[in-house]
């Protein structure tokens, strides 16, 4: 697949590749799965439960695991066809990932497509959520072939700048619709593999995890640990040089690209 030309490319830990050596019964597996693949409240479950337990602090209430259910059959196969990349990652930290678009299935990118804003503006091909519900299996099975015989390419994202307090503006890139969902089918995959390395500390741009949940951990840890000093930082333009990362960069030599 070819990456959208306004998006970096997706950072990993040192210690990960996005390889596996995929033709083996754990990666193929299609066991039954231990938790779902959609967002939930608490994505981590037992690796947070237990990173948070050695931190000295309870769950708070935000975090409390949640039982994890699919709400349609497609979910649930989806779930059970990561089954294997899940606990091959959580078993096996040393593990390199090779085999993984046969996990981009027309279910999948169902899942995906429902899984996105239904109000979100329209990238450069003017589609919007409800526009491509019209037809929607036959363009997802088009979607779904381009993309595994190589021949899906990502349009350009429509550059629109958002006015800052300060007075300055952010630049946004919107991508078209369908680039949303393979971009989104494409991070629930590899939300497998990098979510079993996250501490659970963690709250940045993971599945069913924000700023609420952090500032609420935050006030749980000021109340029972003793606290001498807080640093708040932004890093400027992170996003614009993300893709110069040492570790983006190791990540995408051993794999061979992402």
């Amino acid at each position: 697949m070819h990456e959208n030309r306004e998006t970096c490319r997706a950072s990993a830990k040192a210690d990960r590749s996005v390889k596996a050596y995929g033709r083996t019964a754990d990666v193929y597996a299609r066991q039954e799965s231990d938790c779902a693949v959609v967002p939930v409240k608490q994505p981590n479950q037992e690796a947070t439960a237990s990173a948070e337990a050695v931190e000295g602090r309870a769950q708070t209430k935000e975090n409390v695991v949640q039982p994890n259910t699919c709400p349609t059959q497609s979910g649930e196969r989806v779930s059970r066809g990561l089954g294997g990349v899940r606990r091959a990652a959580r078993e096996r930290k040393q593990e390199r990932f090779t085999a993984l678009l046969h996990h981009l299935t027309v279910d999948l990118l169902r899942e995906s497509y429902y899984a996105l804003k239904r109000n979100a503006a329209p990238g450069l091909d003017g589609l919007r959520w409800g526009e491509y519900e019209d037809g929607r299996e036959d363009r997802l099975n088009d979607l779904h072939g381009r993309v595994h015989r190589g021949t899906y390419r990502a349009q350009p994202s429509r550059r629109v700048y958002i006015p800052k307090a300060d007075g300055r503006e952010r630049p946004l890139g919107i991508a078209a619709l369908e680039d949303k969902i393979v971009q989104q089918a494409m991070v629930t995959i590899l939300n497998e593999i990098y979510e079993a390395d996250f501490r659970g500390f963690s709250y940045g741009f993971r599945p069913g995890r924000g700023p609420h949940q952090a500032l609420d951990a935050l006030n749980v840890g000021l109340q029972r640990k003793r606290v001498n000093w807080i640093l708040d930082a932004d890093i400027r333009g992170f996003l614009d040089t993300a893709s110069y990362c040492p570790l983006v960069h190791e990540s995408c030599s051993n794999s061979g690209g992402c």
